[in-house]
Order: C-alpha cells, then structure tokens, then sequence
C-alpha cells in the first residue's frame, strides 16, 4: 500500500524531476496526454501548469494516491485506477509521461515500444526514472535484508537491475523513434532531521520490505538499516544531510 502523506514528504524534490522532463517536451496545445504512474497528482500538476489546454489523463495503480490526487490535484483531469504492467491507451496520445513508474516495471524493451504505438504521429513519449540502485542507499537495504532473520522472505522482494544503462534505451528507440533525446542528472539532495534518508526510502523503495514484515520484525529492521544510513550519510556541519540521487530522462518522439 502506497501512503501519500509518507512520499509528500519531499513533495520538491520528488516533483522536480517531472518539472525538468516536463519543460523538455513540445507543447501540446488542446491535445491528450496519459500521465502515467500519476501517484498523488504532483507531476500531473505540473502538467496542467504546462499544458493548461491539454486532456489530461491520470493513471495510477494506487487507489490511495489516486484519492489524494483527487482531492488536492488539477481540477479538469480524469484519474483512473488500471495495471500499468499492461496498459493499453484508450485513443491515441499528444504525449504519454511518466514520472519515476518504470523503475518498478521490468522488460523495458518491451514495455517501451509498445507504449509508442499508442502516440498520434508527432506524438512525445517522456519518461524519468531514478537510477540510483548502486548508490549506498540501497546497497544498504540488500545488506541489511541479506544479514536479516527473515532474508528468505525478503530476497525475492529486492527490485535490482530494472532500470538499464542510458546506451540501452538509444538502442531501444533509436530504430522505430523519429527522435530520441537522453540525459542523467545526479542531484545533490539536501535534506534535513534525524534518519533523513530513511524517511525519503519509506515513502518508496523501503514500502515492500515493510510491508512483509510484522511491527516487531520492521522495527528491528528499521533500527539495524537506520544506522547504517546514519553512517553513510553523515548530517554535514550545518546539521543537513547529503543524499546524492541520480536519475535517467527520455523524450521520445514518433
């Protein structure tokens, strides 16, 4: 279960990336655009801000974010709850954009195709992803299930080596696109409080993990995942926190 109130608690930082990918895209004028992965509404807003003409489509397999996005998101949007795994567009598309989805979606070679065959000709297909599963933030999560009591019921869960390396996805595209524009960007996050990076993974990759275990197994996880967090991720002088975070965008044209 997805909570929003636990993922907007960055609500900048997890935003801006749909506002960069976003701002790379052509406009759409009155046009139709599917985002994808909507989540509580934020990269859809800025769509909205972007695209005031547009027909926006919000997907999300979430029935909680999708509540959230409801409430608090863009007035005019239509949200709808469907298995993005298998999604087929009900007509075809000026842009279909998904902000931080195909990080969980493997079989990008097959996903990523399919969803240009659902794009008007001139149409835009944008993606963002996080590409961080390297960084110490989740080689810290494998550890600590790895050295776990209960790392038998765990392993199966860890998500690693969804998301490719950026020549992957030119050679994905690069036959069937009229044009393919790719480019990473490592942000330098500042974040502030005690177990800052902990309470940034909670809201995302941390949610299966806890999910499998019961309240005594998740604090006892917490605790030992937690200072080895603190330990990587040391508060600077001024009592912030450094979480680099690296992440991969693509605007594909047809």
């Amino acid at each position: 279960m997805w909570n929003p109130d636990t993922y907007m608690k960055f609500s900048g930082l997890r935003t801006r990336p749909a506002l960069e990918l976003a701002s790379r895209c052509r406009p759409v004028g009155d046009g139709l655009i599917y985002d994808l992965g909507c989540g509580p509404g934020n990269s859809t807003q800025v769509l909205a801000s972007l695209f005031p003409k547009a027909h926006i489509t919000g997907i999300d397999s979430s029935p909680e974010m999708l509540a959230r996005a409801a409430e608090e998101g863009p007035e005019g949007v239509t949200w709808l709850q469907g298995d993005l795994n298998n999604w087929t567009a009900p007509e075809p598309a000026e842009l279909i954009f998904s902000n931080a989805l195909y990080n969980w979606l493997p079989n990008h070679d097959r996903l990523f195709p399919r969803l240009l065959g659902h794009l008007k000709e001139g149409g835009q297909l944008a993606i963002q992803m996080p590409t961080n599963f390297d960084a110490p933030s989740h080689v810290l999560m494998r550890e600590t299930v790895e050295n776990s009591p209960y790392r038998d019921r765990l392993s199966s869960i860890l998500r690693h080596g969804i998301v490719r390396p950026m020549p992957e996805y030119y050679d994905i595209f690069a036959p069937i696109a009229a044009s393919v524009d790719i480019w990473e960007t490592d942000y330098a996050q500042i974040l502030e409080g005690d177990d800052p990076v902990f309470n940034w993974v909670s809201g995302t990759a941390l949610r299966p993990i806890m999910a499998a275990l019961d309240n005594h197994e998740q604090k006892a996880f917490a605790v030992d995942y937690k200072a080895a967090l603190n330990e990587a991720y040391p508060k600077r002088p001024d009592g912030k926190t450094l979480f680099p975070f690296k992440r991969i965008f693509m605007v594909v044209g047809v």
